[in-house]
């Protein structure tokens, strides 16, 4: 992880989030990617008093959902607005980074 965890910018290009970190690094990450992976507990569910985990939504197509903007939150994340209505996500820097290696290595294979 960079020294300074947060992008140098952040943009949306095409559908796509654009990302240039600190180290000069760029990721480019797809509408759908990111909507699938989102980290809100209304798409993977969150644990309740007692560890059990609960909610979450069940696996459905999103190659049709587009990224429509984001804001910042806070100096750590971002939250991603999408097409199909779904706004709850925070994706935090260290979080954007680490799917977007996830593409990276996936394209090397």
């Amino acid at each position: 992880m960079p020294e300074n965890p947060a992008p140098k910018n952040l943009a949306i290009i095409g559908g796509e989030l654009a990302i240039a970190w600190h180290d000069e690094r760029e990721d480019f990450l797809t509408g759908p990617y990111l909507r699938e992976r989102s980290p809100s507990a209304e798409n993977i569910g969150e644990p309740d008093l007692f560890g059990n985990w609960r909610g979450g939504e069940s696996p459905k197509d999103r190659s049709g959902v587009e990224l429509k903007g984001f804001e910042y939150v806070g100096n750590y994340a971002v939250r991603l607005i999408f097409s199909d209505g779904h706004s709850t996500g925070i994706f935090s820097w260290e979080y954007l980074r680490k799917i977007a290696q996830e593409v990276k290595n996936l394209e090397k294979n």
